[in-house]
């Protein structure tokens, strides 16, 4: 029996435990998984691409796409918005093919509740200590942005619990297998006869 309907895979961390690395991983390891590029008004990082890392769009422009109801979630984090879009979701997901979201917490418990069928993972570091010294270690905010981010990464370590699954990024291959088994368990399941 084929599957018409595609999964949503959310992925969410706190800062500095690793999705990015995780991610690259996967789609080595499964190219055929597509990622949904957020929409950020953020300012690039070196090394990002735009329409690739994230579409970088202005404020104004941010605000005319929630005015429209392009977005599927959004949030303002860390004083930039951030928004995944709604139709390049729903067009995967139609075609059958499975689709990647990386989001903070406030976008995946929005996600939950308009598409409770996802699955959702939480991707944890192996102690707090290494998370602070990966935020601190990246060099890419300054002192009181880095501060903020730390702090709120010990928060959302108190969400985990709201998903499904949580997975521990202690090596970067170990955990990318993990998730791709999580794929291939909830496959398996929606296949399983009622």
């Amino acid at each position: 029996m084929i599957e018409k309907q595609g999964l949503l895979i959310v992925i969410s961390g706190p800062s500095g435990v690793g999705k990015d690395t995780v991610l690259r991983r996967l789609f080595e390891l499964a190219p055929e998984l597509r990622y949904s590029v957020s929409y950020t008004t953020r300012p690039k990082r070196p090394g990002e691409i735009d329409g690739q890392s994230y579409r970088f769009v202005t404020e104004p422009e941010f605000l005319d796409l929630i005015a429209k109801k392009e977005f599927l979630e959004w949030a303002k984090v860390y004083d930039h918005y951030y928004g995944t879009s709604r139709r390049q979701v729903e067009d995967a997901l139609k075609r059958g093919e499975d689709i990647i979201l990386k989001i903070d917490v406030q976008g995946a418990a929005f996600v939950k509740r308009r598409k409770p069928d996802g699955l959702f993972i939480f991707i944890t570091p192996p102690s707090t200590d290494e998370l602070l010294n990966r935020l601190t270690g990246r060099n890419t905010e300054s002192p009181q942005a880095l501060e903020v981010r730390q702090r709120e990464a010990l928060v959302e370590l108190g969400l985990a619990k709201d998903y499904e699954h949580v997975v521990c990024n202690r090596h970067v291959d170990e955990t990318a297998r993990e998730i791709l088994a999580l794929i291939a368990a909830e496959h398996a399941r929606r296949r399983a006869p009622v």
